[in-house]
C-alpha cells in the first residue's frame, strides 16, 4: 500500500509518470520473451545439431543396404523388423565382430580398471584432505600439475613399460592384455581431486569425534565418510565406466594379438570390415556397420539416463567447499 500511494503521488507532481512506467513494463516483457525465443532456438539447433549423428546411426541400421547406399534418411523400404532382424543378427554373428565376447572383455578390464581406481581414489582423496603429514600440499600440487598433460603423451611411456614387463607381444594371451588396459589407469588425478573436494566439506568435529571412540582412520573413512560422500562416489565409479568402455588410442595400441574373441568394443568396431557373401562376391555392408555402433552405444547411453541425477548430484556437492 505504501508503494502504490508513492507511486500514485508521483503521478500526481510528474505528468505522465504512470503512462512511462507501463510503457518500460511493457518493453521489458517483450524484451524478455525475446530472449527467450533467441535462447530455445539455440537450444534446439544445438540439440539438432548433436542428436542428428544418433538418429542417423540408429535409422541407417533399420534400412537396406539398398536404402542406404541411395541416400535414405528414414528407414522405409520392405518390412522394418524384417531389416532389424537382419542387421542386427548377422552383426551380432559375425566372425570379426564377436559381440558378445567382446563385451564381456570390455566389461572385465571396466568394472576392474573402475574398482580398482575407486579403492586407490578414496585412500588418495581421504589421505590428502584429513590426514596431516610433511610436503602434503606440495605432493597434492605436483598430483594436480599432471592433469595438464595430455593422456595421449603418456601412450609410448606406458607402452614402454608394458613391453618392458613382458606383457606386450604379438602371442600375448586373455589374461596379459587385460592387465595392459587396467594397470595404467588405476589412478586419476581428476577423481581424486574431485572425491577430496567432498570428503572437506564434512566438518572435523567428526573426525575428532571418532577419534575420542577410539575409532581408527580405517574404521572412520569406512563407516563415516564413504556413507556421506557416496553420491559423488558413484559419479567417480558412473564415469569411470563409461570412459573405459570408450576407450580407444590405448586398447588399440596395446592389443597386438590380432585374435578378434581377445579384442574390447571400441577396437573391434574400428577395425571390423562387415561383408555380406552375395553373388559368388563379397560387399560391404554398413548398415551392419550402425547396427554395431548402437549395439555399442545404447548401453552407455542407457547407463547414463538412469544415473543423471547421482552423477550431477555428485559433481554439484564435490564443487562446493565449506
Amino acid at each position: 500500500m505504501e508503494n502504490e500511494s508513492i507511486q500514485t503521488h508521483l503521478t500526481l507532481i510528474i505528468p505522465g509518470r504512470k503512462k512511462g512506467i507501463k510503457e518500460t513494463e511493457k518493453r521489458d516483457r517483450i524484451l524478455h520473451v525475446i530472449g527467450l525465443v533467441i535462447a530455445y532456438c539455440f537450444l534446439g539447433i544445438a540439440a539438432f545439431v548433436v542428436l542428428l549423428p544418433f538418429y542417423y546411426m540408429i535409422a541407417a541400421s533399420f534400412m537396406t543396404e539398398e536404402q542406404l547406399n541411395a541416400g535414405g534418411f528414414f528407414p522405409t523400404e520392405g518390412n522394418i523388423l524384417e531389416n532389424i532382424a537382419f542387421n542386427y543378427s548377422h552383426t551380432i554373428h559375425s566372425d570379426g565382430f564377436p559381440y558378445f565376447d567382446l563385451v564381456r572383455n570390455t566389461l572385465i578390464v571396466g568394472l576392474s580398471t573402475t574398482c580398482g581406481s575407486l579403492v586407490i581414489t578414496i585412500l588418495s582423496a581421504f589421505a590428502f584432505s584429513k590426514l596431516n603429514f610433511k610436503g602434503k600440499e606440495v605432493l597434492f600440487t605436483i598430483f594436480l600439475s599432471t592433469m595438464m598433460i595430455p593422456g595421449e603423451m603418456m601412450v609410448i611411456t606406458n607402452y614402454i613399460t608394458m613391453s618392458n614387463l613382458g606383457l606386450a607381444y604379438a602371442q600375448q594371451n586373455q589374461f596379459q592384455i587385460y592387465l595392459t588396459l587396467i594397470l595404467p589407469f588405476l589412478c586419476n588425478v581428476f577423481y581424486i581431486y574431485l572425491l577430496r573436494q567432498n570428503f572437506m566439506q564434512i566438518p572435523n568435529e567428526l573426525y575428532l569425534a571418532a577419534k575420542v571412540d577410539g575409532k581408527s582412520d580405517w574404521q572412520y573413512l569406512w563407516k563415516v565418510m564413504v556413507p556421506m560422500a557416496s553420491p559423488t562416489i558413484i559419479t567417480i565409479f558412473i564415469l569411470n565406466l563409461i570412459e573405459s568402455w570408450n576407450s580407444y588410442v590405448w586398447p588399440n595400441t596395446i592389443i597386438i594379438n590380432k585374435d578378434p574373441t581377445l579384442s574390447v568394443l571400441s577396437v573391434a568396431l574400428r577395425g571390423t570390415t562387415f561383408q555380406y557373401y552375395e553373388h559368388e562376391a563379397f560387399r560391404p555392408m554398413y548398415t551392419w556397420q550402425m547396427a554395431a555402433t548402437v549395439l555399442t552405444t545404447v548401453p552407455l547411453l542407457v547407463l547414463f539416463i538412469i544415473f543423471r541425477k547421482h552423477i550431477m548430484r555428485g559433481i554439484a556437492r564435490a564443487g562446493i567447499k565449506g
